[in-house]
């Protein structure tokens, strides 16, 4: 997350995030991205958790027994993830600059920030940087294909009987945009397609050795009866990165 527009309207909504998707509140947290966090993640003894929050990847990085740094640019985000504790340690600083030493972290994680954040090329050299050769990126992203702006279903009744097809917006566009997430609370999105982040990856020296497009988890379908439409568009992408061995820090 960057950018003092980005910044402010997170430092705004802060309570907001924190209410609605840590502690249990977000079944795609609690059923899907936690444990896929911690899968892709075992074993890593020196994690950085980019874009923390308020920490809630760090602190289940850390009870599965790694050193875990989490760092987000929003002070309301770290200083509750300060007051929340239970392992990690946290500093206010945003991904495009990063203020640690050279491949000083052998994982780092990156889930559903990369979406606000300007300086991409910028903050994908970064994760590069401070990774050890042979480091892990774990990467996860609103799926940039299936969950463009203007995605979602369209109910075709010119046709008998009518279908439902799921619209995907101008994916090839790079676009940003300030949505209203919920009644009064405005969130900034940047939408890129999925080339724009491979490429930055693999210019940064980060190969893609995964790829998981996880299908919504049951707790998210069973909220809303019209989830179950949607029960075979992913919301999420996930991409396992290692950094080339013969990567040289720049």
């Amino acid at each position: 997350m960057s950018g003092p527009q980005t910044d402010q309207l997170w430092e705004d909504h802060a309570n907001w995030w924190q209410d609605e998707f840590t502690d249990g509140a977000d079944p795609e947290y609690v059923e899907q991205i936690l444990p896929l966090a911690s899968e892709l993640l075992a074993g890593a003894k020196r994690v950085l958790d980019i874009g923390t929050g308020e920490g809630q990847i760090a602190r289940l990085l850390a009870a599965d027994g790694s050193s875990v740094v989490g760092m987000d640019p929003t002070m309301a985000q770290v200083e509750e993830a300060v007051r929340r504790a239970e392992g990690p340690s946290y500093a206010r600083a945003g991904a495009a600059d990063l203020p640690v030493a050279d491949e000083s972290f052998d994982a780092a994680i990156a889930c559903l920030v990369f979406e606000h954040i300007t300086a991409v090329d910028r903050a994908i050299a970064e994760v590069a940087r401070v990774l050890k050769p042979g480091g892990r990126f774990v990467f996860m992203l609103n799926h940039p294909l299936l969950q463009t702006p203007s995605a979602g279903w369209i109910d075709d009744h010119m046709v008998e009987p009518p279908e439902q097809y799921w619209r995907i917006g101008p994916y090839l566009v790079e676009s940003e945009s300030v949505e209203e997430v919920q009644k009064d609370v405005f969130i900034r999105f940047i939408h890129r397609p999925l080339s724009r982040y491979i490429n930055a990856l693999a210019d940064a020296g980060l190969m893609i050795d995964r790829m998981i497009e996880p299908a919504p988890p049951a707790g998210f379908l069973a909220k809303n009866d019209s989830f179950q439409a949607a029960a075979a568009i992913p919301r999420l992408l996930v991409l396992s990165c290692t950094k080339s061995a013969d990567r040289l820090a720049s």
